[in-house]
């Protein structure tokens, strides 16, 4: 079994940085972080898989930046200038086999979600 854990969200002026962990309980091969802001549908942001490729989404890309630490089992996303429309609850998911770069419905596990809130 997975268990993924979500921390790291708050409230931050435009322009600022946060970063999110997750922390990684039980064998994945896919790691990835979605989004959902109210009213929208739930997207992918970035992806790391067992090689190490990563994988990011225009809207994020050059701001935020996937990573994983092996000896702590931690997903991390380093979000950097961040905007106003980043604000939305951020989740880790994970998924055991390959392809990496698929949607929500092909992640099998995720964890609870923290919120991040951008003001202007």
């Amino acid at each position: 079994q997975v268990r993924l854990v979500e921390s790291g969200g708050g409230s931050v002026q435009a322009g600022g940085s946060l970063r999110l962990s997750c922390a990684v309980s039980g064998y994945t091969y896919c790691m990835a972080w979605f989004r959902q802001a109210p009213g929208k549908e739930r997207e992918r942001l970035a992806v790391l898989d067992n090689g190490g490729s990563t994988s990011y989404a225009d809207s994020v890309k050059g701001r935020f930046t996937i990573s994983k630490e092996g000896a702590k089992n931690t997903l991390y996303l380093q979000m950097t200038n961040l905007k106003p429309e980043d604000t939305a609850m951020y989740y880790c998911a994970a998924k055991r086999t390959a392809p990496c770069r698929v949607g929500i419905y092909d992640y099998n596990y995720w964890g609870q979600g923290t919120q991040v809130t951008v003001s202007s």
